[in-house]
């Protein structure tokens, strides 16, 4: 199985967070032994953000990290312990909020692929880019 990073790269539809992971040098992080999880914006989550955000952001790489480890919780979180839970806090220092209501909502974004297992961690693949207050 492969980590967080190689799961994401092999995915294909990652291209985006992949580069702002690089960037962001939270690579060796997200391959290290965590576990962790990954609430993933897809390519097309980051097509969303307003046109010249991305680049933007991989000019502010204090902002960039600041993003990414929101869409980051510590420990194996499964879609069997998400649906339990109305909030859990990110490697970023603030929660983001969990909504098991009406499938499973993060903030605003929506999970459209939980559990995708990393050796590592899980990955719930999500339509949105969560971005801190």
């Amino acid at each position: 199985m492969a980590d967080i990073v190689d799961t994401a790269v092999n995915a294909g539809s990652f291209g985006t967070l992949v580069a702002a992971i690089k960037a962001a040098n939270l690579v060796d992080t997200l391959k290290g032994s965590g576990p962790f999880t990954v609430f993933a914006p897809t390519d097309d989550a980051f097509a969303k953000l307003p046109e010249g955000t991305v680049d933007a952001l991989l000019q502010d790489i204090p902002k960039l990290k600041k993003i990414l480890t929101y869409h980051v919780v510590s420990g194996k979180v499964t879609s069997a312990d998400v649906v339990q839970l109305n909030s859990a806090p990110t490697v970023e220092g603030t929660e983001v909020k969990i909504d098991a209501s009406n499938g499973v909502k993060v903030n605003d974004a929506t999970v459209t692929t939980p559990d995708v297992t990393a050796d590592n961690g899980v990955i719930h693949i999500i339509d949105k880019v969560l971005i801190p207050a």
